[in-house]
């Protein structure tokens, strides 16, 4: 088992990290930005070292100050967390290279599924169905173009290392694409260190399902069921729930396969999500995430294996200690992202001091946040505040239980969006479970008519 830890992140999922390390008995090592000086992990970790100013460029992309600390504070590995550095590559081999473990796959596997335009390709070969789209990368606007007429509009630009909503773009026609472009190449420069960019059909309204798989290095692969991460807005999640609901079994089960496959076809070693596109019975690959995607969560909550504990083990070189058979889900998980931002200004990020805060709590809910009373989110990162967890016995009650929830949760000192959520959790189409990605875009404005809603509930009552 790994002995000591480099917690390359921040946020929430640093703090995650060192809890699943604290309790495999593995010290941790934070490092951490002069923006974070005062974070939570920062101050429960064995050692914490700074490692630079409060931007991201100039500190947790920084692979040689990350490598430097994990050497000098006597790391044997490093884990990545999500976002920054979590699916570079060269960073994989750069560990591997200074003697440490990089708790993710080797640098080889996330060349092939990271980089989502070669990916593609490796899918078609490997029998998992993908949606039309440029043969490899786009290297300029005249390239994006060509492969536009070919695939027909609208059509979605998007970055090769890309994750979490970052360097998207839709396009309806070719008089926005050279723009679109340009603007998506510099977000994913910015977001990942990497431009590259490729093309894919815009498959209009389907639902967005992905399936969670763990593999080791001595072969053995199995997937842990699928989440439905259908409400999101620009592409960036909102809500998420496992079991994905409304799938036949035969298509489920077809999804599990694939994303096996997927695995099995990089030679992967790890946590990782291959996300699909779901239009009726026929299912598309849209990308695989070499990491711990930020809904790991709820697949905790409905199968009761520790993915993080998973990875450290895997990446000590453990074989799994779970097999494809003793997968089993037991009732509904969803999962409320709460992020500090005003979704009636367009959701404006509003970072800022936390002047108060209570989390809910009772059985079945689950907080993943690194926010406490007298803290400050800082303005230099992402604006995810909090992660709020319920677990039910059927589908109903896991939405009763996260209403309840997001009525306890109070947050004082800057806007979040958890009354946009509370609001999703009433609306017929989410209760019926039919969202597609489009559901946000077509009923936001409703949405976000809080009084009038709340007035009709009462009515109601």
């Amino acid at each position: 088992m790994l002995r000591r830890v480099l917690i390359a992140n921040r946020g929430e999922i640093a703090l995650r990290v060192f809890r699943a390390c604290r309790e495999l008995g593995i010290e941790t090592v934070a490092a951490y930005s002069e923006a974070d000086a005062e974070a939570l992990h920062v101050q429960l970790a064995t050692e914490a070292v700074c490692i630079g100013p409060a931007k991201a460029a100039e500190s947790y992309l920084n692979q040689n100050a990350l490598l430097t600390v994990a050497q000098a504070s006597g790391c044997d590995g490093v884990h990545p967390g999500y976002g920054f550095l979590s699916e570079n590559a060269d960073f994989s081999d750069a560990c591997a290279a200074a003697g440490l473990s990089f708790v993710g796959p080797s640098g080889d596997a996330i060349r092939k599924a990271g980089a989502k335009s070669a990916a593609r390709s490796l899918m078609r070969a490997a029998g998992v169905p993908v949606t039309p789209g440029s043969d490899g990368p786009v290297s300029s606007p005249e390239e994006a173009l060509a492969a536009a007429e070919t695939v027909g509009y609208p059509v979605l630009l998007k970055a090769s290392a890309g994750g979490g909503g970052r360097g998207i773009r839709r396009c309806d026609g070719p008089e926005t694409l050279p723009a679109a472009y340009a603007e998506a190449r510099a977000e994913a420069a910015a977001c990942f260190g990497n431009d590259e960019m490729y093309l894919e059909k815009l498959v209009l309204n389907p639902r967005h399902v992905e399936v969670q798989i763990l593999a080791d290095r001595h072969g053995h692969a199995i997937h842990l069921g699928d989440r439905d991460c259908s409400v999101q807005r620009r592409n960036q999640k909102l809500i998420e729930e496992a079991p994905a609901p409304g799938l036949s079994p035969e298509l489920r089960e077809a999804m599990g396969q694939a994303a096996v496959r997927a695995a099995e076809a990089v030679g992967y070693e790890g946590a990782g999500t291959v996300e699909f596109l779901v239009d009726g019975e026929n299912f598309y690959f849209m990308e695989m995430n070499t990491r711990i995607q930020v809904e790991h969560g709820v697949t905790e909550l409905v199968t009761g294996i520790d993915l993080v504990r998973q990875q450290l083990r895997i990446a000590s070189g453990l074989p799994l200690d779970v097999r494809q058979e003793d997968v089993s889900m037991r009732g509904c998980a969803l999962e409320c992202r709460i992020n500090a931002e005003n979704p009636e200004a367009d959701f404006r990020p509003c970072p800022g001091k936390v002047e108060f805060l209570h989390f809910p709590g009772g059985a079945g809910v689950r907080v993943d946040s690194c926010l406490y009373n007298g803290c400050t989110m800082s303005p230099y990162y992402d604006s995810l505040a909090a992660k709020i967890l319920a677990h039910g016995s059927t589908r109903l009650e896991a939405i009763r239980k996260m209403r309840r929830c997001l009525e306890e949760f109070a947050l004082e000192g800057f806007p979040t969006n958890a009354e946009l959520s509370y609001e999703i959790l009433f609306h017929p189409v989410f209760v019926r479970g039919r969202c597609t990605t489009g559901f946000l875009d077509q009923h936001l404005p409703e949405l976000l008519d809080f009084n009038r809603r709340v007035g009709e509930r009462e009515a109601e009552t």
